[in-house]
């Protein structure tokens, strides 16, 4: 490979998710062809990570099947647990808990990974290979659920992130403690989730940086503690939150002068459209939002060749 590959997943959902609505809609699969546009014009191969609602929503389905003919990206399986079939209410409401598909049990998670499976393999007609988890969680019950699947690469994991703060069922633990991940990409130890190993899964962790300097880091961590709290050190996300192209070019620089073979972008399919999650809320905002596509994009074009998950799968397995 003569340059790191260029990455973009797209958490591919329902409209605004973030409001907790008792009924999800799926309007944003009317906004998702402008940005496909935008990565087909940089040579750039979106990854779709589909859930239950977009991979049943005929827009989206026409959509993505005209863009898996045309070789131009690829849809993924993504999963949130409180809306998946098959039903089981593991808190009495999940809709408003929102559980993490790790909170529920061995049977119920391989049901419900199963049934998503085959529903996006069916759809699209073709294999699935590359996923990311609901709401970040992931463990090693889940990895082993994907290698048996056929499952090539997983991108789940944050690195310098701690979600044990983010509640899901109110008697669990939280989600998944990422602070200690590499940031690189690994064939994963399906026993130790946070190790490289022998496994035929391929992890391609997000790409984080730390805002702050490690002294800076500790000295707010040690604050915190004094005061009987505890945050995760603030990190910046390659991901837009509103005039924020300078950031995450940032996070990209910081990534490449590591040494790091990728670089990692999401979003959520409805953040490219008004009124489709809190961040982007209007014309303006969305307007806003592809002017810091359009400058991160240009800055990427020749540091970088857009790559699927899959693509980059076969890259590495092939350099191992």
């Amino acid at each position: 490979m003569t340059k790191p590959a260029f990455i973009i997943t797209i958490d591919t959902e329902g409209d605004n998710l973030w409001q907790n609505h008792r009924e999800i809609k799926t309007e944003n699969a009317r906004y998702l062809s402008r940005f496909q546009s935008l990565c087909e014009r940089f040579g750039f191969k979106p990854v779709w990570l589909t859930n239950y609602e977009m991979a049943t929503e005929p827009l989206f389905i026409e959509f993505a099947k005209d863009m898996i003919a045309r070789r131009q990206g690829e849809v993924g399986m993504h999963l949130h647990a409180w809306n998946s079939p098959p039903e089981h209410d593991l808190t009495g409401d999940d809709w408003r808990w929102q559980p993490y598909l790790i909170e529920y049990s061995d049977e119920v998670m391989r049901e419900k990974v199963l049934y998503m499976t085959r529903l996006l393999e069916e759809t699209f007609q073709t294999k699935m290979v590359s996923h990311r988890a609901g709401r970040w969680a992931f463990d090693s019950r889940y990895a082993r659920l994907l290698i048996e699947l056929g499952y090539q690469v997983d991108c789940s994991v944050t690195p310098r992130v701690n979600w044990r703060n983010a509640k899901g069922a109110p008697q669990g633990k939280g989600g998944t403690d990422y602070q200690h991940f590499p940031d690189r990409a690994y064939f994963m130890d399906v026993d130790e989730i946070s190790q490289p190993g022998n496994s035929p899964l391929l992890e391609v962790p997000m790409s984080i940086q730390y805002k702050h300097p490690a002294w800076l880091n500790a000295v707010k961590q040690g604050y915190d503690r004094l005061r009987g709290k505890y945050r995760s050190p603030s990190v910046n996300w390659l991901r837009p939150s509103g005039g924020n192209a300078q950031q995450m070019i940032g996070v990209a620089q910081q990534c490449l002068a590591r040494g790091n073979d990728y670089v990692e972008f999401m979003l959520h399919s409805s953040e490219f459209m008004p009124g489709g999650s809190p961040t982007f809320k209007d014309e303006a905002a969305i307007e806003g939002l592809y002017q810091d596509l359009e400058q991160l994009f240009s800055w990427l074009a020749d540091k970088t060749q857009g790559m699927t998950l899959a693509e980059f799968y076969q890259y590495k397995k092939g350099a191992a």
